[in-house]
């Protein structure tokens, strides 16, 4: 059930219509790029959770 972040981090990176646009802008930069910048660290930190929390469930044996 948490490897739903992966899809998260995967409809906010590929959801383009969403983020095509100049305003509001920050620090000079447009929202388009100051997005995709903001994407990249929390895509890393969500596949982090998925990782730590698929590492503590105990593992199926193959039988």
């Amino acid at each position: 059930m948490i490897r739903i972040l992966l899809l998260l981090i995967f409809v906010l990176a590929l959801a383009v219509p969403f983020f095509n646009r100049a305003a509001p802008s920050l620090f000079g930069f447009p929202f388009f790029y100051w997005y995709q910048l903001l994407v990249v660290p929390l895509g890393s930190a969500l596949i982090y959770i998925v990782y730590r929390v698929e590492d503590r469930q105990p593992r199926k044996e193959a039988e």
